[in-house]
């Protein structure tokens, strides 16, 4: 049962307190506060790479109220630092789950704290900004949790995706395919994998810090930089290498991470958003086709949009409707394109899944 009567303690970095009940895991955890609008999905957003180092707020009322499938995930762990949320839920309701959220937090070793006001929490995160954390299920010093936050790195400048990348190659997909698609891993999702599958690509992914040189030897048809964690402007390895790609002029397709990896290889500035983006409905136009969709996105950076004015070599693709920010871009000169959102969306609408078709397409073109 989850631990309903044991206090637990929220504190933000600029100082604010809240209180509440524990849940999953007994313990303390810091990191970065943000917050998912998704109604569904959680188990997905939790063991999505791109949340590595980051406490997040589900801003639905009820989470874990259809439990926990062992198929719902985006990569083999949980990889947020902690969850907050309303109502936490034990008992589920869907005939094929496995188990309660409570028990998945804490085989997971995931501190949680429910009976939290997430609509307050959620507007003083937008307004204020994102900031640092800590969950504490067993401290109830304040000064202490202070100290203990105090040493929590800022996200700002920090670099992750080395440290959850695959250590050691795999292969998906049908090897007699026609297509093979070289993914660098910065944080990949399951789903965006099964997505250049389901279209008969052959895939090998390989660690964050690989060369060209050791990528070129599967020759591939083309090149996937994947979403990831932390600092794109912390990853020199991770730029240097696109650029060594696209010296191939073979097409390259990039998301999230990608996308902003893809832009500072051409010279274009990354910035740390005020409280990003993250949800299921986010409305983005494609400007190419005149069309919207909307999108499932997960991220804290984004391209500055002035240093893209100055390029003449990179084109805007997609902006976001919400706040005009840069959703994608493609360059002139050679085959390759990104996104900022998340075209797989799992969790999430289906309407950026051409994307994947286009890249094909250009692959068998090129």
């Amino acid at each position: 049962m989850p631990n309903t009567s044991k206090q637990a303690i929220l504190l933000l970095a600029d100082g604010n307190i809240f209180y509440g009940q524990s849940f999953g895991k007994i313990g303390t955890t810091t990191g970065e506060i943000c917050f998912n609008t998704g109604m569904t999905g959680y188990q997905e957003v939790f063991t999505d790479p791109s949340y590595t180092g980051q406490i997040i707020i589900m801003n639905n009322v009820h989470i874990g109220n259809y439990g926990i499938k062992d198929t719902d995930v985006e990569s083999e762990s949980v990889k947020i630092k902690g969850l907050i949320g309303r109502n936490l839920e034990e008992q589920f309701s869907r005939i094929q789950a496995k188990g309660s959220l409570n028990e998945y937090l804490i085989a997971n070793n995931i501190i949680a704290i429910e009976g939290i006001d997430t609509r307050a929490l959620v507007a003083h995160v937008r307004t204020q900004g994102a900031m640092n954390c800590i969950i504490s299920t067993e401290i109830t010093d304040i000064e202490k949790l202070k100290y203990e936050l105090a040493q929590c790195p800022n996200m700002d400048g920090l670099e992750l995706s080395s440290t959850i990348s695959t250590k050691t190659e795999y292969e998906l997909g049908n090897k007699s395919g026609n297509l093979k698609v070289a993914v660098l891993d910065l944080g990949v999702k399951k789903n965006i994998l099964n997505c250049l599958v389901e279209r008969g690509v052959h895939v090998k992914v390989y660690p964050a810090k690989t060369p060209l040189s050791k990528l070129k030897e599967f020759n591939p048809d083309g090149y996937f930089i994947s979403n990831g964690p932390g600092d794109p402007a912390a990853m020199p390895y991770a730029v240097e290498t696109i650029k060594d790609i696209l010296k191939e002029k073979k097409p390259l397709f990039g998301i999230c991470l990608g996308h902003q990896l893809l832009a500072l290889a051409n010279g274009i500035s990354t910035f740390k958003m005020h409280h990003g983006h993250r949800g299921l409905n986010h409305p983005v136009k494609n400007i190419v086709t005149g069309k919207c969709e909307i999108t499932t996105q997960n991220h804290g950076f984004g391209v500055n949009p002035e240093s893209i004015k100055n390029n003449s070599n990179v084109e805007v693709t997609h902006i976001n409707l919400n706040d005009e920010s840069i959703e994608g871009i493609r360059l002139k000169d050679k085959p390759a394109f990104s996104v900022q959102y998340h075209p797989e969306a799992t969790p999430g609408p289906h309407d950026s899944r051409y994307l994947f078709d286009d890249f094909v397409a250009m692959m068998h073109k090129n």
